[in-house]
């Protein structure tokens, strides 16, 4: 429904930057504005799937999550159930010997209310998965 595609960077090295970025238990510590509530559910190799709450634009979304990744080039998070089933984000990492470029896809889907809600357009998903970046970047450096 909005689908949004830009760029961050990070002074981290891409695998220093992804193992934060995939360490989904730390998400309710280190962003806990976007994230007040995280659950893993279950854990494989590649494969993670996560319970969570997450705050977009002040509005609470329940959403379930699945990660797959592929270290430490690609990290996917398919929204598999609740309020925005459908999402899609890719993060994809490439070194430079500055740091890292992350380079976020977000196709963003509203369900149920949420899609009548006019909750925000293709700007605010940016803005909002922006922050998001935005503070776990910071946290990583820190």
């Amino acid at each position: 429904m909005t689908a949004v595609t830009f760029e961050k960077f990070t002074k981290l090295s891409r695998d220093q930057f992804f193992d934060v970025a995939t360490n989904y238990e730390s998400f309710q510590k280190l962003l806990s504005e976007f994230y007040p509530s995280v659950r893993i559910i279950s854990v494989r190799p590649t494969t993670t799937l996560v319970e969570a709450h997450l705050i977009l634009s002040g509005k609470e979304f329940v959403v379930m999550q699945k990660h797959v990744i592929e270290k430490p080039l690609l990290h996917e998070t398919f929204f598999v159930g609740g309020d925005a089933k459908g999402t899609h984000i890719t993060e994809k990492y490439e070194q430079f010997p500055e740091g890292t470029k992350i380079t976020l896809t977000v196709d963003f889907k509203y369900k149920g209310s949420m899609r009548f809600s006019g909750l925000f357009g293709k700007g605010d998903v940016e803005n909002e998965f922006s922050k998001i970046m935005d503070k776990l970047i910071e946290n990583a450096e820190n």
